[in-house]
């Protein structure tokens, strides 16, 4: 059991740091647009300063702070690292990172950005070990309300796309793509992760979380 548990945070660290870098690659190549949330947070880094990073992890706070006033209870540790090391990442990625100045470069570095934010979030929902903020939120809103889930998540990615465009965030079709792809590849790669835990640790465990996305 404890040499599962280790794989399992192995896993979920590294699906992090995965999604991270997978963000920051869509970022560099923004002409195309980035995903709903980086729209919001880009945004804001634009008007306000402080750093792309840091309004991720901003926002991640005040929306499990959300969360936990409501259902008045506290989310799993995985839930804090999430926000944090995402967060703190995708700031260390934007640094070291090359910003492509051709279209061609930059179409190059979101297509791949998009493959390993897939490849990450399947790699950090196996594990099981807290989903992300914006995930927590939506679960709150879909047992509140009785809404389906796709309804609930479409319309929070619409809502945010639409205020992060409107604070002058890069919305394009770089966001379609990523709304509509996204889910397709961790579609494959999540039960994928799931069979290495199983096979690495010896211990088959359920893993049917609920969507842990940034």
């Amino acid at each position: 059991m404890r040499k599962t548990y280790a794989i399992r945070w192995a896993f979920y660290i590294v699906g992090l740091l995965l999604m991270a870098l997978g963000i920051s690659l869509t970022i560099k190549g923004q002409s195309l647009g980035i995903s709903p949330w980086d729209v919001l947070h880009v945004s804001l880094f634009n008007l306000f300063g402080l750093t792309i990073g840091t309004w991720s992890i901003l926002i991640g706070f005040l929306l499990i702070l959300a969360v936990v006033i409501v259902e008045k209870r506290w989310p799993q540790i995985g839930t804090w690292l999430n926000i944090i090391l995402i967060g703190s990442f995708i700031d260390f990625y934007n640094w070291i990172l090359p910003t492509p100045e051709s279209l061609i470069g930059q179409t190059f570095f979101f297509v791949l950005g998009v493959i390993v934010m897939g490849i990450g979030a399947g790699t950090y929902v196996a594990p099981r070990v807290g989903a992300g903020p914006r995930d927590s939120i939506m679960m709150m809103i879909v047992d509140r309300t009785g809404a389906k889930l796709k309804v609930v998540r479409t319309s929070m990615e619409i809502l945010v796309a639409l205020v992060g465009w409107l604070l002058g965030g890069p919305l394009g079709i770089g966001t379609v793509i990523i709304a509509l792809m996204l889910g397709q590849l961790v579609h494959y790669t999540l039960p994928y992760v799931q069979s290495l835990i199983e096979k690495w640790s010896g211990e088959p465990f359920d893993v049917r979380a609920k969507p842990g996305h940034k």
